[in-house]
């Protein structure tokens, strides 16, 4: 299999950065998925696997297969801040797979997990869009230089009609400036 040439380069150190940075994002919102899904370990496989990348284990298959385990959870949520939770911990455990080209829809590993944990916020908050900028003025906020850097290198985050998009291209936005 050949990958694409890459159009700049990332070193693991800023991939394990991207991947942590994922990580406290899902890490916040699965007792979501927990409290309704209490038998289904697939979303914290993804976070121990993304966690394992994070300190300091080779990225390996681990984080690929559990972070499509942890979307199909997602897909089986009943409710959608549960389904959120479930792909912010996929998203987790795919941000070691962050890819060196420059095409919007990467931005998607590094900033998706945040947005999604936004819009659980204001779930939580019965659909409340203040509880969901404030998550997102949070994330920004604990956005390591390194990620802020390694965003940088991409495109503007791509336009999207769901909640999430639209939360993730606000926290973009803010990482820019």
């Amino acid at each position: 299999m050949t990958s694409a040439p890459a159009d700049f380069e990332l070193t693991m150190d800023e991939l394990r950065a991207v991947a942590r940075y994922a990580v406290e994002s899902a890490e916040a919102v699965l007792p979501v998925f927990e409290a309704g899904n209490p038998e289904d370990p697939r979303p914290w496989a993804a976070v121990d696997a993304a966690r394992e990348f994070v300190n300091g284990a080779r990225r390996t298959r681990l984080q690929r297969i559990t972070a499509l385990d942890a979307h199909r959870a997602a897909r089986q949520a009943a409710t959608e801040a549960e389904q959120l939770a479930a792909r912010a911990a996929g998203d987790a455990a795919a941000a070691a797979y962050l890819h060196p080209l420059a095409k919007a829809t990467q931005v998607g590993h590094i900033l998706r997990a945040a947005a999604c944990a936004a819009r659980v916020a204001e779930l939580q908050a019965d659909g409340d869009p203040a509880a969901g900028l404030d998550s997102i003025e949070r994330a920004r906020l604990r956005a390591a230089p390194v990620v802020v850097d390694v965003l940088s290198r991409y495109p503007a985050a791509p336009f999207g009609r769901s909640r999430v998009a639209r939360l993730m291209t606000v926290l973009d936005e803010g990482l820019r400036k």
